[in-house]
């Protein structure tokens, strides 16, 4: 090999410098102990880092075409797309428009309903497990047979659905679509980029009122393979549904658990204190209940069930996308006092008092939010929003289709009334499964209305107001407080609960216009209460004595355009806040609610776009939102 001339004293420098740092620079000889973790001095303040530091945001109630009620009814994309779609990719709607995020999710969980999962697929592919069941292959000749052939299939499922009864001889139809689905999970996810998770919904709706819950796996398909899906053909029950989710854990090792939603369309039943058979709730079904129920899906396509006017006169932000007039399948109106059984605030302060009346709280859960799109699309933004079914997505139209039809005009519910929610937030140190499943099981989570607004929230004694700013203010929290859905006990003498939060808003979308926390509470006498605090309010506005904002924030939103700015309202809002009311002896909760400006809501985009009247039914405007986990005190 040729060689310069004068080149071999530094070659040999060069070999010096080499070999001389290589017993530093190679990782066989230096390996990372504990110790170097307790150290007193470590230059970088990073290495010994171990508690929550990335929020991610994802869907956890999403159907694609294997649920019977949107595969049966025009949805025809698939696992593949829904997974495809959630990664960022622009794919082609059911209706053949062109679709994509704005940002990719981190995560999905795919939730198709257990009962019939993937009979629409199975059925426009004559799938030979499908025909080899009588049934089966009878619902496969009436599909094929004309209108007046599927008119009958429709109701023969819908018979099904009310007698509790599954039409299937066997479980290997959905055993075979099952093992499909969870190997496909497996194939998409990407642990550090993109979490893909499996679950199901279990579709219970005794005389139409919805006791649903989805029914989330932290596991992979070496595990969820061992199981199917638990249906409503095999109890109505939620306690039986509970007894599903122990014996898989029991039989393959692994975590599930359930999670409730809409009990604003279970006209009472939700949170009522009592079994599903009408007996007083125990102990016993408290413990089981909390175990198997550490979360609650609060704003989804079919309303927001953070509070309602009736039952939080004073809190002018609880109208908001509300569905209060029946039932879920519009058979039975609402009545006023089944508001407070289906709202997650009154059934937190139902939480207190069963607590400490049976010594476990029930109702002690966490907050996300989630889509429950049937279009394989996780659209939550109100300028992309694509509609629960088929027949719902973007149209000159669409506002004047049933989501729910009734008999009783008075009790239907219009596409326009649909809302475009939500977003699942979690605080997790890495992007994989089994971070994600624990930040929701130990309800370190937070629900948006679809926006993606980073909300931190820390409870402790001796928080000082000047720490929220400082750059380590999670470090403190950590250390020396406990984050959303954590515990407070034992108030130190003379000293109440202060709080720490920062509140950032979407980087794509609209400024924040207030932070604020909500208390509930029980006094000595068995009574509960609630009062909403502004601790942060933007534009230097001010916060009267009554501790709410003295005016509102305005809004810049042009209706007729479909536009806004940014020019009200700021980007952060930060506050450390301690409660003037607080009484050591009474158990309480609070959670911080945070507020954007208004913007157009996505009727009123419909209506600018395709140049039609807006609905009258509806607000022009909204004020999306975050709704953190909250923070118990436990005397």
């Amino acid at each position: 090999m040729a060689r310069c001339k004068g080149s071999t004293s530094l070659g040999i420098s060069l070999i010096l410098f080499i070999t001389t740092n290589m017993a530093i620079a190679s990782p066989q000889e230096r390996v990372v102990t504990k110790e170097d973790f307790i150290e007193e001095k470590i230059y970088s303040p990073f290495v010994g880092r171990n508690y929550p530091d990335k929020v991610l945001f994802g869907d956890t109630h999403f159907h694609t075409n294997l649920s019977f009620d949107a595969g049966l009814v025009g949805t025809t994309l698939d696992v593949d797309v829904g997974y495809r779609f959630a990664r960022g990719e622009k794919v082609i709607s059911n209706t053949g428009q062109p679709v994509q995020l704005i940002r990719p999710l981190d995560f999905l969980v795919i939730t198709d309903h257990s009962e019939l999962i993937g009979l629409a697929p199975m059925i426009r592919e004559s799938n030979p497990t499908l025909l080899a069941d009588p049934w089966g292959r009878w619902i496969h000749e009436r599909f094929n047979a004309g209108p007046e052939g599927r008119m009958e299939a429709f109701a023969n499922i819908i018979e099904a659905g009310v007698k509790g009864k599954n039409p299937f001889s066997t479980d290997e139809a959905t055993r075979s679509i099952w093992l499909d689905f969870v190997k496909k999970a497996d194939l998409y996810n990407e642990p550090g980029r993109f979490t893909a998770m499996t679950g199901f919904e279990w579709t219970s709706t005794p005389n139409g009122n919805n006791l649903h819950r989805v029914v989330i796996f932290a596991d992979d398909a070496s595990k969820t393979s061992q199981t199917i899906p638990y249906s409503s053909f095999d109890s109505l029950d939620p306690e039986d549904l509970w007894k599903y989710l122990a014996n898989y854990e029991d039989k393959t090792g692994g975590q599930v658990f359930a999670v409730p939603h809409n009990g604003n369309l279970s006209n009472g039943l939700m949170f009522n204190g009592k079994t599903f058979s009408g007996k007083k709730i125990n102990r016993k079904y408290a413990e089981t209940r909390s175990r198997w129920e550490p979360v609650h899906e609060l704003t989804q396509i079919k309303g927001d069930e953070e509070s309602h006017p009736l039952l939080s006169p004073e809190d002018e932000f609880a109208d908001f996308e509300n569905w209060d007039v029946a039932n879920l399948d519009g058979s039975a109106a609402k009545k006023k006092e089944m508001l407070q059984y289906e709202y997650a605030r009154s059934a937190l302060k139902l939480g207190l008092k069963l607590g400490k009346k049976l010594g476990v709280n029930p109702y002690k859960f966490g907050l996300y939010g989630a889509s429950d799109t049937h279009t394989a699309l996780a659209t939550t933004r109100e300028e992309n929003y694509f509609g629960k079914y088929q027949k719902t997505e973007p149209s000159a139209q669409r506002h004047n289709n049933e989501v729910i039809p009734s008999d009783n005009p008075s009790l239907r519910i219009m596409t326009s009334q649909e809302s475009a929610s939500g977003l699942t937030a979690v605080w997790a140190r890495e992007n994989n499964r089994r971070e994600i499943f624990g930040s929701m099981k130990r309800k370190e989570v937070y629900a948006t209305t679809g926006t993606r607004i980073r909300v931190r929230m820390f409870a402790g004694w001796d928080f000082k107001a000047d720490e929220v700013t400082r750059h380590d203010f999670v470090a403190q929290g950590y250390r020396r407080g406990v984050p959303m859905g954590g515990d407070l006990r034992k108030a130190p003498n003379g000293k109440s609960p202060k709080f720490m939060i920062r509140a950032l808003r979407d980087p794509d979308g609209a400024n924040l216009d207030r932070i604020q926390v909500v208390k509930g509470w029980l006094d000595k006498n068995g009574k509960t209460f609630e009062r909403i605090y502004d601790v942060a309010v933007s534009d230097d506005r001010e916060i009267g004595a009554n501790g709410r904002a003295r005016k509102p924030v305005g809004s810049t939103v042009d209706v007729d355009k479909a536009t806004y700015n940014n020019t009200i309202g700021d980007a952060l809002l930060v506050a450390h806040w301690s409660d003037p009311e607080f009484n050591p002896k009474e158990h309480a909760f609070y959670y911080v609610r945070v507020l954007e400006i208004p913007t157009p809501r996505w009727t009123t985009y419909d209506a600018a776009f395709y140049n039609i009247e807006r609905p009258k039914v509806v607000p022009p405007t909204v004020q999306d939102r975050a709704y953190t986990s909250p923070i118990w005190y436990t005397p």
